[in-house]
């Protein structure tokens, strides 16, 4: 949550430290794709989380979700957040329905290392409208990964990822903000998908090394949101739709590496 930025500089990573946070990615990519496979009408959130801790288990990788502190320590390895829930959604007996807009996120470590990412899922046959806030969602996304291939300041990514969102009619939380990521899934710096005041008194410079988890939400009305009683699930204020994707971004040499892509994924320096 974007209360107050962190004041301490990022820890950049070495290119083979940058390596070992891609073996823990490709463990998140598969269980993101097993996440899309499951996600059919008739199938129970709580059903995909498992199948996902099974898959951990099984990778030897650690899953960092479970257990997370807060009032009530988070239960599950992944967060499964439906429709107008935003971010943090608890898996549990809620059968998935046709035309829903799922979102799955979920992180593990490997060898010491984290990686972070989420996508959203649409179910079966949806509204032309909640597809194009899908669509709007993950350009907010791809345009954050291009533009820092380009850019000297997060300021100026932030800038272009609000801009495409809002051009669209749609807005972008607020609240909470992606981070950077490595021996432990949260560090410096916060990393917002919008520019403020605060942002342009704390930028950070797109150095080599830096490792980001960039996750836009974008809602498709208006920004605000509210925290229900379980202490974790975030909802549109409005309940429309909202939609979250993210990946964990090295800015390298040679340009922006996605840890935590399918296949490899570089896009070279502008």
């Amino acid at each position: 949550m974007l209360r107050a930025f962190f004041p301490h500089k990022p820890e950049l990573k070495s290119p083979r430290e940058i390596g070992l946070m891609r073996e823990a990615g490709k463990v998140v990519a598969e269980a993101l794709r097993l996440c899309r496979s499951m996600a059919r009408p008739g199938v129970k959130t709580i059903e995909i989380d498992q199948a996902v801790e099974a898959l951990f288990a099984s990778r030897g990788a650690l899953p960092l979700f479970k257990g997370y502190p807060g009032r009530v320590p988070f239960p599950a390895v992944t967060c499964i957040s439906i429709n107008e829930q935003v971010v943090h959604g608890i898996p549990g007996q809620r059968v998935i329905r046709e035309g829903d807009l799922l979102k799955i996120d979920t992180a593990c470590k490997l060898n010491g290392w984290c990686a972070d990412a989420a996508i959203t899922v649409m179910v079966g046959q949806v509204s032309p409208e909640k597809r194009r806030l899908v669509e709007v969602g993950e350009l907010v996304l791809k345009t954050a990964m291009i533009e820092m291939a380009r850019r000297k300041w997060w300021s100026e990514v932030a800038g272009h990822m609000q801009r495409v969102a809002e051009s669209a009619g749609f807005s972008v939380v607020t609240q909470y903000v992606g981070h950077g990521i490595g021996r432990v899934m949260h560090e410096n710096p916060q990393v917002p998908n919008f520019v403020n005041r605060e942002l342009r008194k704390h930028d950070f410079k797109l150095e080599e090394g830096l490792v980001l988890a960039v996750e836009p939400m974008v809602n498709m009305g208006r920004a605000d949101t509210d925290t229900l009683r379980d202490h974790w699930t975030v909802v549109t204020r409005d309940g429309l739709p909202s939609v979250h994707v993210e990946h964990t971004l090295a800015v390298t040499r040679e340009g922006v590496y996605v840890i935590t892509a399918d296949e490899e994924t570089l896009i070279p320096r502008a």
